[in-house]
């Protein structure tokens, strides 16, 4: 057969039939008029004598954008160029928006034409104030990218899977001995722990106007508190006469790189940072059911959410870093007979107490009050009590009749970004204490800084 150049193409003759010889002949006739159209170039394409390789190029762009011509597409100039990109980031780049590199250039030249010639100079001065402003953003984008790329090195880790974090574990804490089994939930009042905001790992210090520090936090900062929170619960639990509670641990237990500026205020990468958390928290509940029967539950926050830096909201919303941390208590815990870790599928916290629906979120709702009566109507079962962390400070709203919405503060008190916002609390955790027939009767909150 012959192409329409007239030459002769020899086609097997296995790919004479069916789809296979129609792929072929497309294949080769998309060939030729490529060639021929490399072979009869528009003559204003190529490269003119006096013009640099920048000017040829600013040239077939401006061609491009503004003609759009049928015989002059992307590829062709980046090949014309000998440019090493993609097409389409060519094209981006000089087109996308009107702040793309093209659509700048033109705004100026423009601005120019259309001024004085005395005028000239101080444009000329604006566009080198912008071109500083642009290489001084790029040189920031890069050092970010170098002290990620830091951080990724640092943290392999931060690529297992939860099975391996947990076989990785599972070596070392096996050993522990579970305490002696106590009695369970023997009274009409029953107490709720809640726990939220951790943000383990953030190590940082705010200063007030006076220079005096409003709050630091690190690990070590964590581990005191933590410790002062164990024998506040202690003590108000026994004063109540109760010998079981239920524990809410209501997400963001981690930092994760949920921000560019959250790489400095990490001590550890995040699978360091969950793998210590998760070990010491199995053992802070392990000593508290020494004296008490416990009943745990955890959901998980938007901090510890794997996702890019800035990335957005939700790419990988099933994959938490803090199911590695409810993973490592399970294990510490998986012989104690005055332990329960209680999950839920649905990724929030469901249980009754004293009678009374009570349900557990993260927080990163708009209003409380609203959110009850919503989570109400999704899951067809009255919600009597909502708790939420998120905000970083305690309320409490009636919403009905032994109804109402709690919120609970933060292990971490604030911090950078509560006083970038204007919102600022104390260290906080709260004991939530329900009676048959009564509801919520008392909520007692524990000042930890």
């Amino acid at each position: 057969m012959n192409d329409i150049t007239g030459n002769f193409l020899c086609v097997p003759p296995l790919m004479e039939k069916g789809i296979k010889a129609k792929f072929y002949l497309f294949f080769i006739i998309r060939v030729t008029v490529k060639s021929q159209k490399g072979d009869t170039m528009n003559p204003q394409y190529k490269k003119l004598e006096s013009e640099t390789d920048y000017e040829y190029g600013l040239r077939l762009i401006s061609i491009k954008v503004e003609e759009k011509p049928d015989d002059l597409d992307w590829e062709d100039i980046v090949k014309l160029l000998n440019l090493d990109c993609h097409r389409d980031s060519l094209r981006k780049a000089a087109n996308v928006t009107d702040f793309s590199g093209y659509r700048v250039m033109q705004y100026f030249k423009e601005k120019l034409q259309s001024q004085n010639c005395d005028d000239t100079e101080s444009y000329i001065n604006e566009l080198d104030e912008k071109k500083r402003q642009l290489i001084k953003e790029r040189a920031k984008l890069h050092t970010e990218k170098l002290e990620y790329n830091r951080w990724l090195r640092e943290d392999a880790r931060d690529e297992l899977f939860e099975e391996k974090v947990i076989a990785a574990i599972k070596e070392n804490l096996n050993k522990i001995d579970p305490p002696q089994k106590i009695g369970g939930f023997h009274t009409s009042r029953f107490g709720l722990l809640n726990i939220a905001d951790c943000h383990f790992g953030k190590d940082f210090k705010i200063y007030g106007l006076d220079n005096r520090i409003i709050n630091a936090y690190s690990p070590d900062i964590f581990f005191m508190r933590m410790e002062t929170l164990y024998n506040e619960v202690v003590d108000y639990a026994h004063k109540e006469n109760l010998t079981g509670f239920k524990i809410f641990n209501l997400g963001d237990a981690l930092d994760g790189f949920l921000r560019n500026s959250q790489l400095w205020t990490l001590r550890y990468g995040v699978t360091k940072s969950a793998v210590i958390f998760g070990e010491y928290m199995g053992k802070w509940l392990r000593s508290l059911s020494e004296e008490f029967t416990i009943e745990y539950y955890q959901t998980c926050g938007n901090h510890g959410e794997l996702r890019l830096l800035d990335g957005r909201k939700g790419e990988h919303l099933h994959d938490n870093i803090e199911m590695v941390t409810g993973a490592i208590i399970r294990i510490i815990n998986e012989n104690n007979p005055n332990f329960k870790y209680i999950e839920n599928k649905s990724g929030l916290i469901f249980t009754e107490i004293a009678g009374y629906n009570i349900m557990g979120i993260h927080g990163e709702v708009k209003n409380l009050q609203t959110a009850i009566k919503d989570y109400s109507d999704i899951y067809d079962v009255k919600i009597d009590y909502l708790v939420a962390g998120h905000a970083h400070h305690s309320m409490f709203n009636n919403c009905g009749v032994r109804r109402g919405t709690i919120g609970v503060g933060s292990i971490i008190g604030v911090d950078d970004y509560s006083m970038s916002i204007r919102k600022a609390s104390d260290a906080t955790a709260s004991f939530v204490i329900f009676e048959k027939g009564k509801g919520k009767v008392d909520e007692h909150t524990f000042v930890l800084n």
